[in-house]
């Protein structure tokens, strides 16, 4: 038996499924969790909300976590989160990253997105809540099984913050410099999504080293100005031995990647290449 009750409303939506991934994830007393779903504002077996400490609703019931009662512009997922943070239950690891997600939860369950840049664009159809909204309505899970999915991608999501948190701490402490382009950044990292991150901050080419494999990459912004050839074929003149890959786009440069790590590594380093291409 579950040692735990998560109460939500039938076809739960991304603030009740935030709210109940926030305690399953955070909190060890939901580690054995079930779950049960009742009209949007009742609670369970009609009882009054919150007078169970082993039942918990979220975004329902007009308890503790929901917030229907309220004018402030917040969610149910803001209130758990607010309550781990009190309870110290997020660690340090996590805090950061936990907190920008749920912003944007905030956000989406205010209904902030309709004032976001092109707000009927189809590529928002791709965004989380709307996945979840889309599921429920292809009838192809049931109450319990959309959360449990949910759960699923919302802690992709909070792994994409992660790495996005460390990646503009790397690209703070990286080299910036000028090319024939504009605004370049070298750096050493780990973790591919820099070189894109870095891009729409403003960076017109990044330079990006794997300290572990040796993995090089160099990247431009997708403009029709910008042309990576003959940074290639100097890389090639300088390193004729290692494996070089020139993107079709011309825009990407590649040795070696998790794609494709079976190439010979360069032998320049990341100041010979920000050399190399600042004397392009």
């Amino acid at each position: 038996m579950p040692k735990r009750l998560i109460v939500t409303h039938i076809f739960p939506d991304l603030d009740a499924i935030s709210s109940a991934w926030l305690l399953v994830r955070f909190d060890p007393d939901f580690e054995q969790t079930g779950f049960e779903f009742v009209p949007a504002g009742e609670t369970w077996a009609g009882k009054a909300v919150d007078c169970d400490p082993t039942v918990v609703h979220v975004d329902t019931g007009l308890g503790r976590f929901d917030h229907h009662q309220s004018t402030a512009k917040t969610c149910a997922a803001e209130l758990v989160f607010n309550y781990l943070k009190r309870e110290k239950l997020i660690g340090e690891k996590h805090l950061k990253a936990a907190e920008r997600l749920i912003k944007v939860v905030v956000a989406i369950d205010n209904f902030e997105d309709f004032s976001w840049s092109e707000p009927a664009a189809d590529r928002y159809e791709l965004q989380l809540s709307e996945i979840i909204n889309n599921l429920k309505i292809s009838g192809r899970l049931n109450d319990k099984e959309l959360v449990y999915q949910g759960m699923i991608l919302l802690d992709a999501v909070l792994t994409g913050f992660l790495v996005k948190i460390k990646a503009e701490a790397e690209i703070a402490a990286g080299r910036q410099f000028n090319c024939r382009w504009g605004k370049a950044l070298a750096v050493e990292s780990k973790h591919s999504l820099l070189s894109k991150l870095a891009q729409k901050l403003g960076f017109a080419l990044v330079i990006r080293k794997e300290p572990k494999t040796g993995f090089l990459s160099v990247k431009s912004q997708p403009k029709p100005e910008i042309d990576l050839e003959p940074v290639y074929l100097k890389l090639k003149a300088a390193d004729p031995n290692a494996s070089w890959f020139f993107h079709q786009s011309r825009h990407i440069i590649v040795n070696g990647s998790r794609h494709n790590p079976a190439v010979r590594p360069t032998r320049l380093t990341l100041e010979e290449i920000v050399d190399l291409v600042k004397n392009n």
